[in-house]
């Protein structure tokens, strides 16, 4: 939804009933006002509850009536998930929710009594104060495939950063215990972890023939053709290794604890990626954004769990603003600063685009000639990282138009802008 301030103020009309709420784990604060922000009740604990939700809702119509109100909009300070059950109960009903920002909301604190006082009730009465001003913003409460894809992306997220905590515990563990593991194995394939398996320690391979090694690891899960020189290398290692020697009986339960766990985890990760590519391949967006070179299943998968449809996006530009792309500058009188992203927006988003930028100027010859322009021009050049900025801007732009408009991604069309930017420049 795009609105201009105007529009948020306008929506507040004398008829409406204002309410602003605090929301906690357990107990919320609601505090009615009117359009001019004149206190019509004073905080009220609503419980975190189907009942305390029902009572809230009463007390709403109660209110609405004794004041003569025909509208209502509830706006709330966003407080991890907390605020989520309210939202959907509300949104059943008709009830139209709006969220502040946090940081206006302690900002405002002071207004009305000078002190820098917090607590539930007095927040309350910002958040109405500031909804009735027009300052909030429109949440989108995510349903059927946007609602599980956002679901399955988060917890997908949370499994890999289980993962790398995981990889880091048996790094460590090796850091202690077998130093040299690394010459052979730098990462945790199949092999590396069938030899933390079978024979974590240096002193597991003393005194053992290559053929015995290969024996071993044939073992393990998944390892069917274990690598002839890597064994015979880290047996090599092995007889001359700084690995410590005292603790290894419970070490040795350690590592296979943590060699289970990364191998569930992998299990997990995979199984989980398929049915959120499943997921994804039968959204409306599919078809157009796959059309883009550089941009795989995974990363469509991440990209629409963030964003959601791109027809909820009537200009690219609120794309731009929920990735923090948007340029901030501090300037005053003759001093003129310098332009920088305002990093305010959905930092997973925006983590999203430079992490997908780099193999995109790779991979594809559009992106590729944009970044040698922006990085090259005789006027203004930008900095590599300043041009990676800009494309994942134009990136959001071309994954608008082309999923709003039903269109492939035409690289020719890009390269034809650049002489037009040259001229422009």
């Amino acid at each position: 939804m795009n609105c201009t301030q105007n529009h948020k103020i306008n929506q507040v009309t004398e008829k409406t009933l204002v309410v602003g709420m605090d929301i906690a784990k357990r107990k919320h604060y609601a505090c009615f006002v009117d359009d001019r922000g004149r206190i019509l009740q004073k905080a009220f604990p609503v419980a975190q509850s189907n009942q305390g939700f029902e009572e809230f809702y009463q007390r709403i119509l109660s209110a609405m009536k004794e004041f003569r109100k025909t509208e209502v909009i509830i706006g709330i300070e966003p407080t991890g998930h907390y605020w989520l059950n309210l939202a959907y109960f509300l949104d059943e009903r008709g009830i139209p929710l709006v969220m502040t920002n946090p940081m206006h909301v302690k900002r405002s604190k002071e207004l009305d009594d000078n002190l820098p006082t917090k607590h539930d009730a007095k927040d309350a009465l910002v958040i109405a104060r500031l909804v009735k001003d027009g300052r909030f913003s429109y949440p989108r409460i995510l349903k059927g495939m946007e609602a599980e894809l956002r679901t399955g992306a988060t917890f997908r997220s949370k499994l890999v950063e289980e993962q790398g905590a995981v990889r880091n515990q048996m790094i460590r563990w090796l850091d202690r215990y077998f130093p040299e593991f690394t010459q052979v194995f730098p990462s945790f394939g199949k092999m590396a972890l069938a030899a933390l398996e079978q024979t974590p320690f240096p002193s597991d391979l003393a005194g053992k023939e290559i053929e015995e090694v290969l024996t071993l690891y044939r073992q393990s899960e998944g390892l069917q053709s274990p690598q002839k020189p890597k064994a015979k290398k880290l047996m090599e290692l092995a007889q001359h290794s700084i690995g410590v020697t005292e603790g290894q009986q419970m070490a040795r339960i350690e590592i296979a604890t943590l060699v289970r766990r990364y191998r569930q985890l992998e299990e997990e990760i995979e199984a989980l990626t398929h049915q959120l590519t499943e997921l994804v391949q039968t959204s409306v967006e599919y078809e157009w954004l796959q059309t883009v070179p550089g941009l795989g299943d995974a990363t469509i998968v991440e990209l629409l769990s963030e964003i959601g449809s791109f027809s909820h996006y009537q200009d690219p530009r609120q794309l731009l603003k929920l990735a923090g792309l948007t340029l901030r500058e501090n300037s005053s009188g003759q001093h003129k600063g310098q332009k920088r992203i305002s990093k305010r927006g959905r930092r997973r988003l925006r983590a999203l685009l430079f992490r997908v930028m780099m193999p995109m100027i790779r991979h594809n010859e559009a992106f590729r000639q944009l970044h040698e322009y922006y990085t090259n021009r005789p006027n203004n050049p930008l900095r590599k990282k300043q041009s990676i900025v800009v494309l994942c801007g134009k990136l959001l732009k071309v994954l608008h138009a082309i999923s709003t408009k039903h269109v492939a991604f035409d690289a020719k069309r890009m390269i034809e802008d650049i002489p037009k930017l040259e001229k422009a420049a």
